[in-house]
């Protein structure tokens, strides 16, 4: 078998070397025949003769030795292709509009793969990456939402779980590292023991954390990434004496991770040990740690979390202040990584797939339109002694390659579009992974040889067969056969970009809604950033918050700068995080719920966002007051009907040290805190300039050129803390818009994706009603001649184009419901049978397929009957 393989390929590439062998065998027999009849005393002369008698035609043999030997099939193949060449080269208007259809049908579904191999087929990177998982805390039905995690809790599912082979943690926290020339903000991991053995993933070079260093006062030490190591020491490989400078402490670098590790963060360039004796780490109450675990061999997330919520239930009975109320949650973490990301991929896999179907359909009616042409050339070959396969050959041959210039242009536009992907889904998971390899080379061969049997087969064998049958009894009803066929693709190519159409329309309908929303705040003119910071300065909550106060005097005080402010989180930005209070002057039989989303903020925050106080006062520069509030009106409109909202005192149910007991001091206006597709909720916002060590800032400028005051704030910062670097610096507006990739993603890809499927479907028309002009030139001329009206004949034509376009439009109706049901879910102030958009894209549709029949039934009627009886 392997033998005749190597042979076949040896006369692929190097045919000229088996034709030689071939003739060496076939003149070694001759001879050999030759000699025996000169051995039996034959003269060389007659000898010689009776040889050719005897072998026959040299060239027959060498046709049998070729088919023996498979070589026949490798001809065909060359014959066809180079046929196919000449043929399609002596048609490039033909050629081009097939190849150019095919490149932007092959190349959109190879870009939108690509993305969907990169963020959700492939793996995670990391080994086993199917056994890794997320693991948080909650309470049901509990209003709080926090999932962090405690240490020591951490360290108990570890002991007791028997699903997990480890589990671990880790928190993220920003250093100032100062071994450069400019101190440098660099985020920092702290992980708890095992985090190495969960990931699976070893140092490039260097070791990772000892026992030793796991341990409260162990010695401090640091794992670095790659992109750090070269920033600060090069190519070098020797970790002696290298350090990074930490609060003016030097921290060895015992480790260098490989470029390819980048968890729990893109940006973490440090990680250190966090151990989980300290005395710190043993409060059950202090949650701050992120867990992971990697599951044991065939053990599924459903298992491990009926396995650790047993665990928990068993803390819960020895732990029953802090852990009996408690519930676990297990998630894959590539699940947990993605989040929605992968429903919009599936269905833009799907519209584009769609797309490459019209595209296929499109060139399948080209290709029946220019069979028919070559009617008379295939008759020839059929009259020579072609058989119908070896015609369906041919023909499949030239789609083949049509497939395949298609297939070469459609890797280059898809990879042209990845910068399209990257700047659309900026912020999104996985996106700065898609990337040319093998996976879309073959995907895209794939698509070309599908595409290829999907277009080119059945006009092949439709050719053949009909060319092959008595072509004068027969001509008429093929015609008409053919005609119909070819409305019927037409009509499928419409029906489907009617689908297309109305999905995008659904989706920029909704993006446009979404974009109309009103914040409740003005984003114009606000900039935000981070000033570096650390987890340990929480441990002095009132030196932090001093320290917060200082730098927000120092900002309002830098020209330029109309007003600041810290917060949590980004306003407008998603981060859910409810809290379950108690209205301490509420009737002792009020037993209504009251939860309200948190926000913590500092003075000044109402005027940088220009969000109106309505009653009462906003948050002071106090940090020896007493703990306030202030409550939107939906929140007073739910829970405060009939009383004075100034003045009254809540408290958490499940208090925590930063949110105690606090007296209401003033009521604003509603804004979308939590997004903008997020309706209003009551919402309480927490007086608290540090809520953490790196709070979000917000300035106000007082003109229009926010990002020009970046300069002013990094000296100002720099000049009352020389030690700490200002990052993540970005406009409010730009945020804002940052939350909206995923929708801006799916709406400019559909857009576009349907937007070439109804130009697809108009040349489509256009291409059909023009052939059926050409074939009927003979009948029209003649209808003229014997009277027929000249706008009765572009009347007939144009109700030809709009009657398949309508039949079309009918049963894209039905493809629209489904594909609206399968938007539901994305879709923002827009219902998913939106009659307005579909009454707009029928509209839209119809008018094309009016205009797309409007030239060719134009040229119908100027068709000069005397030239037609001439050319008769």
């Amino acid at each position: 078998m392997f033998s005749d393989l190597r042979y076949r390929l040896r006369a692929l590439f190097r045919r000229s070397t088996v034709e030689q062998e071939l003739d060496d065998e076939l003149r070694f027999h001759l001879e050999r025949q030759k000699n025996k009849y000169i051995a039996s005393g034959m003269p060389p002369i007659e000898a010689a003769r009776r040889v050719r008698i005897d072998f026959g035609a040299t060239d027959s043999i060498k046709e049998e030795c070729r088919d023996a030997r498979g070589i026949r099939v490798f001809d065909e193949i060359t014959r066809n292709v180079r046929y196919a060449g000449r043929t399609l080269a002596r048609r490039p208007g033909f050629t081009t509009v097939v190849v150019l259809t095919l490149g932007f049908g092959i190349g959109a579904n190879g870009a939108v793969f690509s993305a969907l191999n990169a963020v959700v087929l492939r793996s995670l990177p990391f080994p086993d990456a199917q056994q890794l998982v997320t693991i948080e805390q909650y309470q049901p039905g509990a209003a709080q939402a926090s999932t962090f995690v405690a240490p020591a809790r951490v360290e108990d599912w570890h002991r007791l779980a028997g699903t997990f082979q480890a589990i671990t943690g880790y928190f993220l926290d920003d250093l100032t590292e100062t071994s450069g020339e400019l101190p440098e903000r660099v985020s920092q991991a702290w992980v708890a023991p095992r985090f190495f053995e969960v990931c699976s993933v070893a140092p490039d070079f260097g070791r990772i954390f000892t026992r030793d260093e796991e341990r409260f006062g162990g010695p401090a030490v640091a794992i670095v990434s790659e992109r750090f190591w070269k920033r600060r020491f090069g190519d070098t490989r020797t970790l002696r004496q290298r350090s990074v400078r930490i609060a003016n402490r030097p921290v060895p670098i015992v480790g260098v991770m490989p470029s390819s590790f980048t968890f729990p963060d893109t940006d973490v360039d440090i990680w250190r040990p966090s151990p989980p004796d300290g005395p710190y780490a043993a409060n059950r109450a202090a949650t701050w740690f992120k867990t992971i675990g990697r599951l044991r061999p065939r053990v599924t997330a459903d298992q491990a979390a009926s396995d650790l919520n047993r665990v928990q239930a068993a803390l819960g009975r020895q732990y029953p202040a802090t852990d009996a109320k408690l519930a676990v949650r297990v998630t894959a973490l590539k699940i947990a990584t993605l989040g929605g990301i992968s429903k919009s991929l599936w269905m833009l896999f799907a519209s584009v797939s769609v797309l490459l179907l019209i595209a296929c359909t499109n060139i399948a009616s080209l290709l029946l339109a220019r069979n028919a042409e070559r009617r008379h050339e295939i008759s020839i070959r059929f009259s020579l002694g072609a058989s119908r396969a070896a015609v369906v050959r041919q023909l499949l041959t030239e789609a083949l390659v049509l497939a395949s210039f298609g297939s070469a242009l459609g890797i280059g536009i898809a990879v042209a579009a990845f910068q399209v992907f990257r700047s659309l889904g900026a912020g999104l998971p996985r996106m700065m992974e898609i990337r040319l390899d093998w996976a879309l080379v073959l995907y895209s061969l794939s698509c070309a040889v599908g595409a290829s049997i999907a277009f080119g087969l059945f006009p092949a064998m439709r050719t053949a067969q009909a060319v092959a049958r008595d072509a004068n009894s027969h001509r008429r009803t093929e015609t008409i056969a053919t005609n119909r066929l070819q409305w019927t693709l037409v009509g499928i190519q419409v029906a489907l970009s009617v689908t297309l159409l109305f999905g995008a329309g659904l989706l920029i309908r909704s993006f446009d809604r979404l974009a109309r929303v009103p914040l409740g705040f003005d984003a114009a003119r606000v900039l935000t950033f981070r000033i570096s910071g650390n987890w340990g300065e929480t441990i002095d909550m009132v030196a932090l918050t001093r320290r917060m106060l200082a730098t927000l005097d120092a900002l309002r005080t830098t020209p330029g700068i109309a007003a600041a402010a810290t917060t949590a989180a980004v306003p407008g930005v998603s981060f859910h995080y409810d809290t379950e209070l108690q209205i301490i002057e509420a009737p002792a039989d009020d037993t209504a719920r009251i939860t309200a989303r948190d926000r913590f903020v500092s003075s000044g925050y109402f005027d940088a966002l220009q969000i109106p106080v309505v009653a009462g006062s906003q948050c002071q520069d106090d940090a020896t007051a007493p703990a306030a509030v202030v409550v939107n009106r939906a929140f007073e409109r739910l829970y405060l009907k009939g009383r004075t909202a100034v003045g009254s005192h809540v408290q958490e149910i499940a208090s925590r040290p930063m949110a105690p007991s606090a007296t209401i001091i003033g009521v604003v206006g509603d804004a979308r805190e939590e997004g903008l597709s997020e309706p209003v909720a009551p919402t309480i916002y927490w007086c608290n300039s540090a809520p953490n060590p790196t709070p979000v800032f917000l300035v106000r400028a007082r003109a229009d050129n926010a990002a020009g005051l970046a300069d002013a704030i990094r000296r100002r910062v720099h000049e009352i803390e020389p030690g700490r670097a200002v990052y993540d610096l970005a406009s409010l507006e730009q945020r804002l818009d940052d939350t909206l990739a995923e929708n801006r993603l799916r709406t400019v890809l559909l857009t576009s994706f349907a937007l070439t499927a109804i130009s697809l479907a108009a040349i489509g028309l256009y291409g059909t009603l023009s052939y059926i002009v050409s074939m009927r030139r003979r009948e029209i001329g003649l209808r003229i001649a014997m009277g027929a009206l000249r706008r009765t004949t572009v009347l007939g034509f144009l109700k030809q184009g709009i009657g398949v376009t309508v039949a079309g439009c009918a049963a894209g109706v039905w493809l629209s419901v489904a594909m609206g049901r399968g938007l539901a879910d994305m879709l923002y102030g827009v219902t998913a049978l939106d009659r307005s958009t579909l009454a707009a894209v029928l509209t839209l549709v119809i008018a094309i397929g009016a205009l797309a029949s409007v030239w060719p039934a134009i040229r119908a009627a100027r068709v000069d009957p005397i030239q037609v009886l001439r050319e008769e």
